[in-house]
């Protein structure tokens, strides 16, 4: 499990009027914030996403999934088709079916294209503000500066009021478009009810209950839950169970985040040493490892494996905690499982390719470029496995590809004058019009050209 700073979430678009901050505040840190990777996490949420995904008449290859590591109940979209879902929503829910619920709400917007039609609501909104700006500054003009200032104040309530009531209309079709997704897919839609409920409570606990209704981004959950009630209790599937398999899985991971986001001593206080469940060791694994107890965390680890030897998930935490306690050549039998186990998965394989690398024997080399050019071939978005082909290159003495590695690795990350240097520096070390070239050659172009956008926008 990994964490590394959002490349994929695209800014969120500003208004130019200061009234709409307010109504963005609530994502702006989310711009620091970082995208957690973890191959079981992401496979599940595909996995029990891809009935809806279909149900929303989307494809399930062309829809993402990201974890953003956020203590707080979210999930957003935001230009594209990737769900983003906090780490707190998961680990808030009771059972995966909650965040069915949740995820058929997301491909509602996605659906139906309310990241590009809430532009459309920013030009009114705008239009009413500017329009309170120029009669407001004429008034202050005019020596009416408190008559100014309330003409101001009151455009820009009017004009919040106008985009919010619009956003409000899109949650609303959203949560329609969720009712009918769970239902063409099967899926019970009671998970859906309980985790308004749980946002109800919130509600209530943070003093919100009598809030203006008329000046949030969002319908009250109490009204949310009385409109889709009968839709949702209409369905064939409302009595349903949620899937079993997929209930176990979400079980494992949201013990596993336990482990890995919580302080070592809270995540150890929840799953304590009496608790001899599969949950318990996995949470346990990762809170001792963090927390620097080696022996323990390699106790928890071999718990796991000892249980389910054949699970790619438990000989990934073994191989894992062995390669960072400096163990590397102890890590290679579990990593080579996982990766085998997870069919290539490029997450699991980049470890495993860094595994092979960090033992220092040239016998490995061969080995670990193979697996970390199939990881970087089949995910789009792995800079650290790029980062470790191009080691591997360059132990190698294979310079001219170290550099192309290097040039991928900066164009994935935004470092448009690295991608540059190194490209041109690949291009000329390997043989004009082959696909490598040909590839370095694309990425210095396309990274000069944003580098010289940058330019411009600070001058």
């Amino acid at each position: 499990m990994t964490h590394r700073p959002s490349r994929r979430r695209p800014p969120f678009r500003r208004f130019v009027i200061g009234i709409a901050m307010t109504v963005l505040v609530a994502a702006q840190p989310a711009q620091a914030q970082s995208i957690l990777r973890d191959a079981e996490s992401e496979s599940l949420l595909r996995d029990m996403s891809a009935p809806l995904v279909t149900a929303a008449g989307l494809r399930p290859a062309d829809v993402q999934f990201a974890l953003v590591n956020d203590d707080s109940i979210n999930a957003f979209v935001a230009g594209g088709q990737i769900v983003y879902i906090h780490t707190g929503l998961i680990q808030a829910a009771d059972n995966a079916n909650q965040v069915q619920g949740v995820i058929a709400h997301e491909l509602g917007h996605i659906a139906d294209g309310h990241i590009i039609s809430g532009e459309q609501a920013q030009k009114p909104a705008m239009g009413i503000y500017l329009l309170s700006m120029v009669l407001g500054l004429a008034a202050m003009a005019a020596g009416g500066g408190e008559a100014g200032a309330g003409i101001l104040a009151a455009g820009q309530q009017a004009a919040l009021g106008k985009y919010l009531s619009f956003t409000r209309v899109q949650e609303a079709t959203a949560d329609a478009s969720a009712v009918r997704y769970l239902n063409t897919a099967g899926i019970t839609g009671q998970g859906m009810l309980a985790f308004f409920k749980k946002l109800q409570q919130q509600e209530y606990r943070y003093g919100t209950k009598n809030i203006d209704p008329f000046m949030q981004s969002h319908p009250l959950s109490g009204t949310r839950i009385q409109t889709l009630t009968a839709d949702l209790q209409a369905s064939p599937s409302w009595n349903k169970p949620s899937d079993p398999a997929i209930e176990e899985r979400f079980r494992r991971v949201k013990a596993k985040l336990d482990g890995y986001l919580l302080p070592p001593a809270q995540a150890l206080q929840k799953y304590p040493e009496s608790d001899q469940s599969i949950y318990a060791h996995y949470a346990r694994a990762y809170a001792y490892h963090r927390g620097g107890y080696p022996d323990k965390a390699d106790a928890e680890a071999e718990a796991l494996v000892a249980r389910s030897p054949a699970d790619p998930y438990f000989q990934e935490i073994m191989g894992q905690i062995l390669l960072e306690a400096g163990k590397p050549k102890l890590a290679i039998a579990p990593l080579r499982q996982a990766t085998e186990g997870s069919r290539n998965d490029p997450l699991i394989a980049t470890t495993y390719g860094h595994a092979l690398i960090a033992t220092e024997d040239p016998k490995n080399y061969d080995e670990a470029k193979r697996v970390l050019r199939t990881a970087v071939g089949r995910d789009t978005d792995n800079p650290f496995a790029w980062l470790q082909l191009g080691t591997v290159y360059e132990l190698t003495g294979d310079e001219a590809r170290a550099a192309l590695a290097s040039a991928e690795r900066a164009s994935m990350i935004g470092d448009h004058r690295t991608a540059v240097d190194r490209a041109r520096a690949a291009m000329a070390g390997l043989t004009k019009n082959t696909p490598d070239w040909i590839r370095a050659q694309d990425i210095a172009m396309t990274s000069q050209t944003a580098f010289d956008k940058d330019r411009k926008k600070k001058r």
